[in-house]
């Protein structure tokens, strides 16, 4: 199979990679033009996790900037989709209206393998969808996106009694409460960082499929933080 670095070389992907250097990364990544989207066939999948990670946060800034090129949305595009798919990222998100993956990253159908749940949070159905992406689709990157001002993790801060299955919600998202609790700030905000990790460290530790991935290089994992305000996605 033709390697594909996201349209820059070897060399240069090695001297620009690491999360210090993702805005170079982003200014040196040449993407094309949406309206060729029809013209072309879908692109292979990227086979560096690092690669993917740099085509994902240079999508963020196009949209971030107003410069959104909404690649591979074309109903050719769904043709070429019929048959297969091979998603070079998994986004494990929040619920949240507000914050669709393919959005937020300029992306198209089929880039993204999208696993949304109020809280990004990591239950046996999630790591199980997330799972198949990384042994059947061979997706190479792993990111859990939380958000400012999550509904969920309120909840989990505030406390109390809620309607329905809600309370779950607040379960889950306690021990990344607990970590934070006494930390100088806001608490949801730290609350909404803290789970981001938190749910990282699940990932990593409940599966040993995702273990062995990320052992043998084949699968990154990163938690970001999505800004409701200004629309950046920053890895924390």
């Amino acid at each position: 199979m033709q390697k594909n670095y996201g349209f820059i070389g070897r060399r240069e992907l090695l001297k620009i990679l690491g999360i210090g250097g993702l805005a170079t990364i982003a200014a040196s990544l040449e993407i094309p033009n949406a309206a060729a989207d029809s013209h072309t066939p879908s692109s292979t999948p990227l086979e560096t996790p690092d690669a993917a990670l740099a085509r994902l946060m240079a999508g963020n800034q196009r949209f971030v900037s107003g410069q959104t090129q909404h690649p591979q949305q074309s109903i050719n595009r769904v043709h070429e989709l019929t048959q297969s798919q091979s998603p070079f990222a998994i986004v494990l998100g929040c619920a949240d209206s507000r914050v669709p993956g393919e959005v937020v990253f300029d992306q198209g159908l089929g880039n993204i393998f999208d696993v949304r749940v109020a809280g990004n949070m990591v239950t046996p159905e999630v790591l199980g969808s997330i799972e198949y992406a990384v042994v059947y689709l061979k997706t190479p990157l792993l990111v859990v996106l939380g958000h400012e001002r999550c509904g969920a993790v309120s909840a989990a801060v505030q406390g109390g009694e809620f309607v329905g299955s809600i309370s779950s919600l607040v379960k889950a998202i306690a021990p990344a409460v607990a970590r934070v609790k006494g930390r100088p700030g806001n608490m949801i905000e730290n609350v909404v960082v803290a789970n981001v990790q938190y749910q990282v460290e699940k990932l990593q530790q409940s599966s040993t499929v995702i273990q062995e991935a990320v052992r043998e290089g084949k699968l990154k994992i990163v938690g970001g933080r999505y800004d409701l305000d200004e629309g950046t996605v920053t890895l924390v």
